[in-house]
């Protein structure tokens, strides 16, 4: 890992996005499903063969998260500096950044209004299943669903499947069965939706991965997943939905109790609120 300090102007995050991130939720100092994190983002950097020291990543994590107290950490992991061309360097010497930010309770289980992007999810590309620095695809969908009057960009891949939002996991709801498309449709392995398919069968429903379509959302309840916004109903091409369906606010009531207990804060004890 480089030693705290400047970037390098040559570093590869910066000239090439090569890169991976981790973005999570910090209540009362701690991180919700920090070893899942920690997991993920060990994983995320071994896919693309970028050196990572675990013991380096929970130190800065852990003390990000005292730090913040209530709010979000961002671990930021390239692959460092290096000469011209795509080649990677001989000797890597990654670069870690630590950044936070404050907590957005009006973020948590906002419904939301989606719109589908003419830009298509690459299924066959290693950084479809990684928080790379590669982004620029969902910035400029989610600009141009907001200029539309929505808020969200949602992805297909290259089948006409659905594989994600700009910014989230989705799953669709219908009846007891919540369904949220595979990893190899596109999909990143989001911390809050591996918390849904490990838990969901306590609150009465049975969580599925399979292959979803335009038509399997019009056919139920969209939902979105991250770890900042943990659940969100939404709508595609309408307005927003207000009351979630009763199996979808037993989720979000469920994986509040699961913060409380690993964090000591439930999230609406900060102001978020659950819908309708």
């Amino acid at each position: 890992m480089s030693p705290p300090g400047a970037v390098a102007a040559n570093d590869r995050g910066l000239t090439l996005a090569d890169g991976v991130f981790d973005t999570s939720l910090v209540l009362g100092g701690r991180v919700f499903r920090q070893e899942a994190h920690l997991d993920r983002l060990m994983a995320a950097a071994a896919s693309l063969a970028i050196p990572a020291d675990r013991a380096a990543l929970e130190l800065a994590m852990t003390a990000l998260a005292e730090r913040r107290g209530d709010g979000a950490i961002r671990l930021t992991l390239t692959r460092g500096p290096g000469a011209r061309g795509l080649a990677f360097p001989a000797d890597p010497q990654p670069t870690l950044i630590g950044t936070t930010a404050p907590l957005a309770p009006a973020m948590i289980f906002a419904p939301l209004r989606l719109q589908v992007s003419e830009i298509r999810r690459n299924e066959t590309s290693p950084t479809a299943r990684v928080k790379s620095l590669a982004y620029l695809d969902s910035v400029l969908a989610n600009h141009a669903a907001r200029q539309a009057g929505a808020d969200e960009a949602l992805f297909l891949n290259g089948a006409d499947r659905v594989a994600c939002s700009a910014l989230a996991n989705v799953f669709a709801l219908a009846g007891t069965e919540i369904v949220t498309p595979p990893r190899d449709d596109g999909v990143l392995d989001g911390i809050v939706r591996g918390w849904i398919l490990a838990n969901a069968g306590a609150f009465g429903l049975s969580a599925v991965e399979r292959p979803l379509t335009l038509p399997d959302l019009a056919a139920g309840q969209i939902v979105l997943t991250n770890s900042l916004r943990l659940l969100a109903p939404a709508s595609l091409d309408g307005p927003a939905p207000v009351m979630p369906a009763p199996p979808l606010r037993a989720l979000m009531e469920g994986l509040c109790a699961a913060i409380a207990e690993e964090c000591g804060v439930d999230p609406r004890e900060r102001g978020a609120v659950l819908p309708g």
